[in-house]
């Protein structure tokens, strides 16, 4: 990434692709070249007949697909052939309610997998398991106390350390960290069962929660946790009886983050405003047009770019100074 372009900013760890799921096919773009606007792919995989593809990752040299669906871990070759398949046993028979996570490690040796086994009504807590990226082998996993319906999870850029967040719906959302070692996963629950993670910063030193009620949104020393500042909807100039904090946004840079509030107007037609924060000073810098249709339609990247969707389903890449070819 070339940190000279207009509107570009310094990142110690910038994200190099991303990946989306497209007419059934898993999508992997190029974020290292000068490329705006609407992205085209370096490469598209296209799952296993028959699968159902919930959350998925890609290899870095863009030879292999890694993709969940409710009963199983899949790995795809570039060229369609399937390497391995991990089923998540035993199978269950409930279409909804539940969608297993997957994630590629940062040395891309692991594929982490949150499964909810509780609402799959496996008849066993949640799991955090690791699997052998090369081979599907289970080389460890966790009992979870949570009963989830979804997770998402984030790489640490340096530690190899990786942060889950459990969505319980109603219940609220439950945050862990954990590292692999050896043929043991070593787990650690933060303190809280009512934040919800939305990222972590470049550089790894931050992460950034919402509250689950919607009041807040915090920025949190890693790995401890401990809070550096919150902001309620206040800070923002809006009535908090009226407004919320959306579970959306993140770093823009490593100094920047962008929180997105949402609110009715007297007609109960919804509105939402994305906002700048300064981090370093913990200041609200301003309202902050990321060219989006939904206030969950963006994705800083920690380089002072983002990505929203194009209605084909590609991502489109924006900076403040340069405007998307066509746009």
């Amino acid at each position: 990434m070339d940190a000279s372009l207009p509107g570009m900013a310094s990142s110690p760890h910038p994200l190099r692709f991303v990946t989306r799921l497209v007419d059934g096919h898993i999508c992997a773009y190029d974020l290292t070249a000068d490329a705006w606007g609407v992205l085209s792919p370096v490469v598209s995989f296209q799952p296993s007949p028959d699968d159902s593809v919930v959350d998925h990752a890609v290899s870095s040299d863009f030879q292999h697909a890694y993709y969940a669906t409710l009963n199983a871990v899949v790995c795809v070759s570039a060229d369609g052939a399937e390497v391995w398949r991990s089923p998540l046993d035993p199978a269950s028979d409930q279409p909804f309610g539940h969608r297993p996570n997957c994630l590629l490690s940062v040395d891309e040796r692991v594929v982490w997998v949150y499964r909810p086994d509780a609402m799959a009504e496996r008849d066993r807590p949640d799991q955090w398991a690791a699997l052998d990226a090369g081979t599907g082998t289970v080389l460890a996993q966790a009992d979870l106390q949570t009963v989830g319906h979804g997770g998402e999870q984030l790489p640490h850029p340096t530690s190899g350390q990786v942060l889950l967040n459990v969505g319980e719906g109603q219940d609220g959302s439950v945050i862990y960290r954990a590292s692999l070692t050896g043929a043991r996963i070593d787990l650690t629950e933060y303190p809280w069962v009512d934040r919800c993670l939305i990222a972590l910063s470049p550089d790894g030193h931050q992460f950034m929660t919402v509250d689950h009620g919607q009041a807040d949104i915090a920025l949190h020393s890693y790995p401890d946790g401990e809070v550096a500042f919150s902001l309620t909807v206040d800070a923002f100039g809006h009535d908090p009886d009226e407004v919320y904090l959306e579970w959306s946004g993140g770093y823009l840079t490593r100094d920047t983050v962008v929180v997105t509030l949402l609110g009715e107007t007297e007609d109960e037609q919804e509105w939402f405003r994305h906002y700048r924060v300064d981090v370093p000073s913990g200041q609200v810098l301003g309202e902050f047009d990321a060219h989006s249709e939904n206030p969950y339609d963006i994705h800083p990247l920690g380089d002072g770019s983002w990505l929203t969707a194009d209605p084909s389903g590609h991502p489109m890449r924006w900076t403040d100074a340069q405007e998307p070819e066509g746009s």
